[in-house]
């Protein structure tokens, strides 16, 4: 499974000046119509399987369509000009910016999704159950649901018949900041406050907290650890109906924020439902790896895989890691390691081509490979990483901090090279945009045509090759996968600089698990990537091992045969 991480606002935006702060119509937004069967085709082209669509959901934002009865939130209370894709507004809406006829967002929604099908893929979009929009109000629920909140008692800190947590007789204190403090508009009133999204229990959250959002009550008094989820909860039976009517709309999956600030029993109860009506994927972001083998049992297919592997690999090239530590990862999630999402990218994580964590697209790619070619679980791509996206500079809210922002109209010039006006042809790439994206393509291709990494077996040749061998565990890993007659050795170097010139040995048991009978004679090895042949005396490759020479950032994924 290959996922796309498709950002609708910045996607399709073809605006080439950004102003610092500007409004959707100085600095232009993306629709879904820019997700068009030209663009979707090029994804499936790169290899993908899946469209993540992210920030679907209405949400806070500064942009008022008053034709339509939609009102701005309150600036104290979004960040930046376009808003938090998280800080949901209306569950059972879409973000009119994404739309050319704000009156038809739902329909031109469900024609995307209609479209992306008709190519052979997948629809994920976010669920967002911790916390919602300080201003939620849903103009567009259902007659038979009532919002959150409707019938709270708003004089006690918690009740289990509460959607909403709160601070009785204190009122909400908006953190200073650059955007709360330049308001020329009444201050933003909250009575009583509302505790704050990232379980914030107090009414004077800082600036860096959540503020922006308000914390769901699950039935959970945080106040001793004391569950209520009997009888369940009115909360879950509204998440209940939300996701069953994204469900309806075609939906296949829900990427789900900060599912471990919600307890895994409503998960249990939730997925279970849910799955009666729908055959539906479902993906936890979770950062605690003492949850993860509950938020498993509970029903998830996949979860993200940021504070091991992910984090192994930032630390090779921004904290001079060395390689042989990537051992560490799959050694912590052994026995579930096909259930882990793998990424280099999102819209979380720093740009890899960003001056704040590699500088250069290219010579990321060790890191890439490793993530996409290491287990048989899916693999994710943020838009824009294939072409080498960089976000320089500061454009709003965020800053200038290395990612794309998600709070502002932007743009992402990198990417528009490869859209080049809606052709998606790649016409307008530098040589190095090509070579990346050809990279990837190949890369994912590998992913989806390989039995070897679709259903193969993984082993890690690092033991087998310490440092006082004609190996370099500080800057080079080494791997195999293997299915059947499908025997992939894949070699990257992390130096940035210098060429590695080694010698991979693969022990013998490792031969035996790959079915290798025939130890005499010369056998192959050729890299998918280059295309370039390796010839070895496999007599002698547990001894002398196969020598291998890898330019700077160099990846090779060599298929060994006779």
């Amino acid at each position: 499974m290959n996922i796309y991480q498709l950002f609708p606002r910045t996607f399709g935006n073809k605006t080439k000046n950004i102003q610092f702060g500007g409004s959707k119509a100085q600095n232009g937004c993306g629709t879904f119509a820019d997700v068009n069967d030209v663009a979707i085709e090029a994804i499936k082209d790169l290899g993908i399987t899946h469209v993540w669509l992210t920030g679907v959901i209405r949400h806070s934002t500064g942009t008022a369509y008053p034709d339509f009865g939609l009102e701005a939130t309150h600036p104290q209370v979004t960040k930046g000009q376009a808003g938090s894709p998280y800080a949901i507004l209306d569950y059972y809406d879409v973000d009119p910016d994404l739309a050319v006829d704000p009156a038809s967002r739902m329909l031109e929604f469900e024609q995307t999704i209609a479209r992306i099908h008709h190519h052979g893929l997948k629809v994920i979009i976010d669920f967002v159950p911790n916390h919602l929009a300080r201003e939620y109000s849903s103009k567009c629920k259902p007659d038979n649901v009532e919002d959150f909140g409707t019938h709270d008692n708003q004089t006690v800190v918690f009740s289990a018949k509460n959607n909403f947590y709160y601070c009785p007789q204190q009122a909400f204190v908006v953190p200073s900041t650059d955007q709360t403090t330049d308001s020329d508009v009444d201050a933003y009133e909250e009575y009583p406050a509302k505790a704050t999204g990232n379980d914030v229990f107090v009414p004077n959250p800082s600036a860096t907290d959540w503020y922006d959002t308000v914390k769901l009550n699950y039935g959970i008094d945080f106040r001793n650890g004391k569950t209520y989820f009997n009888p369940i909860p009115d909360t879950w039976d509204k998440m209940f109906q939300i996701l069953t009517f994204w469900c309806s709309k075609g939906v296949d999956g829900f990427r789900i924020d900060m599912a471990e600030m919600v307890p895994v029993a409503f998960w249990k109860w939730l997925i279970v439902k849910l799955r009666k009506r729908f055959e539906i994927l479902m993906i936890a972001e979770i950062y605690q790896p003492r949850l993860y083998q509950d938020y498993i049992d509970a029903g998830f297919d996949f979860l993200y895989d940021k504070v091991g592997l992910y984090n192994y690999l930032e630390n090779i090239y921004r904290h001079d890691h060395p390689a042989e530590t990537l051992s560490n990862t799959w050694k912590a999630v052994d026995g579930f390691s096909d259930k882990m999402l793998h990424f280099m990218e999102n819209h979380d994580e720093l740009r890899l081509a960003s001056k704040y964590f590699v500088g250069n697209a290219l010579k990321a790619l060790p890191t890439v490979a490793v993530s996409a070619l290491m287990s048989r679980g899916p693999f994710l791509i943020y838009n824009g990483q294939e072409s080498g996206e960089d976000a320089v500079g500061a454009v709003g809210y965020s800053g200038d901090d290395g990612r794309t922002s998600i709070f502002d109209y932007v743009n992402m010039p990198k990417h528009q090279l490869w859209m080049s006006d809606g052709s998606f042809d790649g016409n307008a790439f530098t040589d190095e945009q090509l070579a990346l994206h050809q990279f990837y393509t190949r890369l994912l291709n590998i992913r989806l045509n390989s039995i070897a990494i679709n259903k193969g077996e993984f082993y890690d040749l690092m033991w087998a090759n310490p440092w006082y061998s004609h190996f370099d565990p500080q800057y080079v890993y080494a791997f195999l996968r293997y299915y059947g007659e499908e025997r992939l050795l894949i070699v990257v170097n992390f130096n940035m600089n210098d060429i590695r010139d080694v010698q991979v040995k693969i022990p013998a048991d490792a031969l035996q698990l790959m079915s290798i009978k025939n130890f005499v004679g010369k056998w192959k090895a050729r890299d998918i990537f280059s295309d370039v042949e390796i010839e070895f005396d496999i007599n002698t490759v547990t001894t002398k091992g196969i020598n291998v020479s890898l330019k700077p950032s160099q990846v090779m994924a060599m298929c060994v045969r006779e």
